[in-house]
């Protein structure tokens, strides 16, 4: 196992005195991550164990800077100029000015991940504080596990709710939610739709009657069973055509919700570099909600419909976020640019108190939406929820590791315990299967979200 030059020559002379690992080797380290930052004044990389969250905002305040994460180009030259595509957590390699969180010089032993060689290199702390002895230190990192996410208390969502909104604005909040956050009431598609769902004599006639009357969305289901992605044989002319013959009553309606919820909140024009766009989520989601469910055993098997439904909205709390935090959005999208390893629900708790996923919830019960649906956004962070309609939860958590595993820009991810597959009564191997397809499928995917944007 040979270290690559550029690496050795950071390393000095402990080169010769590190010990070499496999990756798969590492469950006992501690391992180190490097944030590559910028501004006006220069090149920042800063150091701190890799399960921290990095506080912008406090280092910047230690530094007196305005950081933020270097952009994706920026990076790429400077991996490229090195020749290497990740980089370890070395002072030495970049050049740049090194800040390293006063909790790194605690640890007795360290590792720096070198997956270009599927290796780490282990130091004692010693060794890695005399390599960074020119670097500055600051305390600036957080224990991402002591950052208390609620997952399991749905009692206390509305009550943070009002907290965060009365930390960041001031405002004594005594009406109900919906009537102070200000947010517009379910759109009338929307509405005349979930009442179909409920109608046991609702007829095809009925959903078409519906999507004809929002000619924007009349045009988009026309466009969506046009699309490739259905392989529709024969041109697609109307509605009734679109619903009766490639989408069918199901889908349409979903997407018809998904679609008009979507546009009951502007989008924000800010998102964290580097995570893909609201309506990619939602179809990405959406996709891998319906596999899954569609492979569980027929007598586990939830409602298809339901199922996608969830995944169409799983993201509708980032508009909401968007909407009710507008001065602090593009805070939360900075903290996830430089905390992409970390899951979105603990950056927010972090800066606001309060989740995407809390929020998202708590509007849709507020609209009464069906409680499938609404449980399932509540609940998609914590795959140990245990409780009503929580296999919806379970599919869209899996669902997320599954897409985050193949390259699909959702955010921090987690391993899969392999309970989860045998608890849905999934095959893994033919699942795994399936979601290399779907992401084979990409551009597919890709030209529908697009359709969703308008």
């Amino acid at each position: 196992m040979e270290l690559p030059v550029v690496v050795r020559q950071a390393l000095g002379d402990k080169a010769d005195c590190v010990e070499l690992r496999e990756v798969s080797g590492r469950a006992v380290l501690q391992t180190l991550r490097m944030v590559l930052l910028s501004d006006d004044c220069g090149q920042v990389q800063v150091i701190s164990r890799s399960q921290d969250l990095v506080d912008v905002v406090a280092l910047n305040k230690c530094l007196d800077r305005d950081l933020s994460l270097m952009t994706g180009a920026e990076q790429l030259k400077v991996r490229e100029k090195l020749g290497l595509r990740q980089l370890p957590a070395l002072p030495l390699l970049t050049g740049f000015t090194t800040v390293v969180d006063d909790a790194v010089d605690g640890l007795t032993d360290v590792a720096l991940e070198l997956l270009d060689q599927n290796l780490v290199i282990v130091l004692k702390g010693a060794q890695f504080q005399a390599l960074t002895a020119d670097a500055q230190r600051q305390s600036f990192a957080v224990d991402a596990g002591s950052v208390g996410v609620n997952l399991d208390r749905p009692e206390k969502d509305c009550e943070q709710l009002h907290s965060a909104i009365q930390r960041f604005t001031g405002l004594r909040i005594q009406q109900r939610l919906e009537d102070t956050l200000e947010l517009p009431p379910l759109p009338e598609t929307a509405q005349r739709i979930i009442q179909l769902r409920v109608n046991p004599n609702a007829l095809m006639g009925d959903l078409v009657d519906i999507v004809e009357s929002d000619p924007s969305l009349a045009a988009q289901v026309v466009s969506w069973a046009s699309s490739s992605f259905y392989a529709a044989a024969g041109q697609v002319r109307s509605v009734h055509d679109a619903v009766s013959r490639v989408l069918g009553f199901d889908l349409v309606m979903n997407l018809a919700v998904g679609l008009s919820l979507g546009r009951a909140l502007e989008q924000p024009k800010v998102r964290p570099e580097g995570i893909v766009d609201y309506w990619q989520q939602a179809i990405w989601q959406a996709q891998s909600a319906g596999i899954l469910a569609s492979m569980m055993p027929r007598g586990q098997r939830p409602a298809f419909g339901l199922a996608y439904l969830a995944g169409l909205l799983h993201n509708f709390g980032y508009l909401v976020l968007a909407h009710v935090f507008p001065p602090h959005f593009q805070l939360v999208c900075r903290y996830q640019e430089v905390n992409a390893h970390l899951d979105s629900s603990v950056i927010e708790h972090f800066l606001l108190g309060i989740t995407r996923e809390q929020m998202g919830a708590q509007l849709m019960n507020n609209w009464g939406m069906p409680d499938e649906v609404t449980q399932a956004v509540r609940y998609q962070k914590n795959p140990a929820f245990d409780g009503p309609y929580d296999v919806y939860a379970k599919l869209l958590w899996l669902g997320r590791q599954l897409l985050i595993e193949r390259g699909i820009a959702l955010g921090g991810g987690e391993a899969v315990p392999e309970h989860v597959y045998e608890d849905l009564g999934l095959d893994k191997v033919r699942v795994e299967a399936q979601f290399d397809e779907l992401v084979a499928n990409k551009d597919s995917v890709l030209a529908i979200a697009g359709m969703m944007q308008g």
